[in-house]
């Protein structure tokens, strides 16, 4: 599972999931790319299965890259805990995608193939994705 190594602070606070991606909006390291549509939380065991499910589809041909990081702690309160005392520990980690955003990259195999493989990973997602080429990226989203 992903996490951070070391974080500056334990807890964060929530923030705004608005606008489109500025940062990570094309496909730089592979051929092929899966891309947001809509703006999420994508937790560390979701990434994780999708990486599982690629990587056994492409039977461990070409090469997979994860563009995205689960580096925000979510926090919970304990189950039947009175309103009060302070904020929660942290449960699990998020990386937070706009629409836009290119989260995994492909090399190294058939468009088809990549493609299946895409879908299957889409699959395990929370949100709306798209298959893309190399060159179809640029920043339009």
């Amino acid at each position: 599972m992903l996490m951070p190594k070391r974080v500056k602070y334990r807890r964060v606070q929530r923030g705004r999931l608005k606008g489109k991606a500025h940062k990570g909006n094309t496909v730089t390291y592979g051929d092929y790319g899966l891309v947001a549509l809509e703006p999420a939380w994508i937790t560390s065991n979701q990434i994780e299965a999708a990486r599982v499910a690629m990587t056994r589809y492409i039977k461990r041909g070409g090469q997979v890259w994860i563009k995205i990081f689960p580096d925000k702690p979510i926090t919970e309160k304990p189950a039947e805990t009175r309103m009060g005392s302070g904020k929660g520990s942290p449960e699990y980690w998020v990386a937070v995608v706009k629409p836009g955003r290119v989260m995994f990259e492909i090399a190294g195999v058939e468009e088809n193939l990549a493609a299946e493989a895409m879908r299957l990973a889409a699959n395990k997602l929370p949100i709306k994705c798209k298959f893309v080429r190399k060159e179809e990226t640029g920043g339009e989203q």
